[in-house]
């Protein structure tokens, strides 16, 4: 089963940007559709983005036009790209991975095989 690992996570001000990672251990992730999720406090573990074996991306409403999802195979790992952050954006951030899924298709749904521990984003003033 992969393994996967978040990091990244910080306390930034409201309107700044930060980049989380996602490495993979013990097997590549270029075979494995690959999912951002948060979960914050008394909330239900929201999808935030996704990735396909093939490159195709999807995005929650919440996030379209300010998060970036993108894959480096070589360094095995998934970046999400977080500008304009809001105080809404403070979570649990965790990635997901699951080979299972087709080449184009990555789902918001957190039903990924393989989970995370999770990295916290904090954004305040």
């Amino acid at each position: 089963q992969t393994r996967v690992v978040e990091s990244g996570g910080d306390l930034v001000h409201p309107g700044g940007s930060l980049t989380l990672s996602c490495k993979g251990s013990g097997s590549t992730l270029s075979y494995s559709a690959i999912g951002w999720f948060r979960q914050s406090p008394g909330k239900e573990r929201e999808g935030v983005s996704c990735i396909s074996i093939g490159g195709n991306t999807n995005y929650g409403d919440s996030v379209k036009g300010r998060f970036t999802i993108s894959r480096d195979s070589a360094k095995n790992t998934i970046y999400l790209q977080m500008n304009s952050l809001e105080p809404e954006d403070t979570a649990v951030y965790f990635c997901a991975a699951d080979p299972g899924y087709s080449w184009s298709y990555c789902p918001l749904d957190p039903k990924y095989e393989s989970w995370g521990q999770g990295t916290q984003v904090t954004v305040s003033s």
